[in-house]
Formats: C-alpha cells, sequence, structure tokens
C-alpha cells in the first residue's frame, strides 16, 4: 500500500487523524427574539459585533404596531392623562377654551401615535449611551455600538407589556382606567392618578415587572459584551435604572 501524500496528511487523512467537526451555522436574526426570553447570554455574545439596527428596528416596529392596535381599547387611558394635563394647563391659563382643549386633544393623538415610532428608538440609544458610560466606571470593555445593541435587546419585553395591556384594556372596567399606571404590573398600580402626586407616580412607576426585566437584561447584556461581573453590571445597570427614573420625576415636578 502507497503512503499517503504530504498534502493528504496535512489534510487531516493520515492514521489517526480526527474527522474535522462540521461548522456551527450562525443563528438565525429571529432566533435571537426567542433566545433573549431564556438565553440572553448567548445573544448578547453572539451579536456582540453585529450592530443594533435590526433589533432596534423589530422592537420598534412591533411595540409602535400593538400601541396602534390598543389605540381604541386603551382610550380611556389616554382621555384620562389628557383630562389632567389640561386641567394643570387651565390652572396656569385660564383663558384656555374649550376649542383650544379640543384641538390639542387630536394633535396631542398624532403625536402620540407618531411618537410610539419616534420615541422608543430614541430610548434606545439613550440607554445604550447611559450604559456605556455607567459601564466605564466599572471597567467595562463594552463599545458604544454594543451597549446600544444591548439595550434594544433588553426593550424585547415592552413589546410582550404592550400585548399584555391590550389584554387588560379590553377585561378591566373601563372607569377604572384611569390612568397609564393602572395597566402598571407594579406598585404604582395601587395609586390613584387623581389624587396621589405625580412625583411618587413617576418613581414608583418604576418599580414594575417590565422596567425590572429591561433592566436585568441590561445588567446581562454589559456583563457579557463589557467583560465584567455579574455583580458590577448589575450595580451599573442600577444606577441607569434610577437614571432612567429622573426624567419622569422631573417632568411632574415641572407640572
Amino acid at each position: 500500500m502507497t503512503d499517503l501524500s504530504t498534502s493528504e496528511r496535512g489534510a487531516g487523512y493520515g492514521p489517526g487523524s480526527a474527522t474535522p467537526a462540521p461548522a456551527t451555522p450562525p443563528a438565525a436574526w429571529w432566533e435571537d427574539f426567542i433566545d433573549i426570553f431564556y438565553a440572553p447570554s448567548s445573544v448578547f455574545a453572539r451579536r456582540a459585533n453585529s450592530g443594533f439596527a435590526i433589533p432596534m428596528l423589530v422592537v420598534t416596529l412591533l411595540v409602535g404596531g400593538i400601541f396602534l392596535a390598543n389605540s381604541g381599547v386603551l382610550a380611556p387611558v389616554f382621555d384620562a392623562e389628557f383630562a389632567r394635563g389640561m386641567a394643570a394647563a387651565a390652572r396656569k391659563n385660564p383663558g384656555l377654551t374649550p376649542d383650544a382643549i379640543e384641538r390639542g386633544r387630536g394633535i396631542a393623538m398624532i403625536f402620540a401615535k407618531i411618537g410610539a415610532f419616534v420615541f422608543l428608538p430614541v430610548g434606545m440609544l439613550l440607554t445604550g449611551l447611559a450604559l456605556w458610560i455607567v459601564g466605564k466606571l466599572f471597567d467595562s470593555r463594552q463599545t458604544l455600538a454594543a451597549a446600544i445593541m444591548v439595550a434594544s435587546f433588553a426593550f424585547v419585553p415592552r413589546v410582550v407589556e404592550g400585548v399584555v395591556n391590550g389584554v387588560q384594556g379590553l377585561l378591566m372596567d373601563p372607569a377604572s382606567l384611569n390612568g397609564r399606571y393602572r395597566l402598571s404590573l407594579g406598585v404604582a398600580r395601587f395609586f390613584d392618578p387623581d389624587v396621589a402626586s405625580p412625583v411618587l407616580l413617576a418613581f414608583v412607576g418604576r418599580l414594575d415587572l417590565f422596567t425590572i426585566w429591561v433592566t436585568v437584561l441590561l445588567a446581562i447584556g454589559l456583563a457579557v459584551t463589557g467583560k465584567i461581573s455579574r455583580q458590577k453590571a448589575a450595580a451599573a445597570a442600577a444606577i441607569v435604572w434610577f437614571v432612567g427614573a429622573l426624567f419622569p420625576v422631573l417632568g411632574a415636578l415641572r407640572q
């Protein structure tokens, strides 16, 4: 029997050589939106250098589409929030007429529908920026693009939140939907928005199942892409949560 050529031996055909394992095909993007619910570390690891455009676009379209679908059933929430806002405006401007209020209502509804597709990606960008900056305080090696990618995937629970809110709107008495926090799966749900302090509501509104879920995903993503410990990542994500609470609190203070 003739000896194998040098090239054949180098290719792994010689005696005792192991057959190379077939390469594992990369996961499809749609799998990421399933895996993020039970294997988020794997998603963040394989997408660390893949950019953030796809998850940001998908989450924006899904949340925005669900918001439009819920606009009818959740109209009592919008009406209650608008009425409170107009009452505050009328106290500052007694000359505000009913016609002006009605025109304002139409404009506010249009902006709310457009805002569902505009403010959400802005929120993901700002959350990613905050995560990147705070992460540097904990020796994170995360890039800004990776931080925004983490924030985009971390917002996937907002899709579930939109579905849950729609179901609640169908099942709850419309008279009880006198504020957006009445749909919260958290502490703020038990406060009457017509009586409670807006500042208090703005803060405890962050103690919500979906907001905490988003924060946990931010911590996991920072640990994976920033290559720091889970403890450091959790501390950084908690700071991002607190920074996020400042915006609604400051808005309530202005009112």
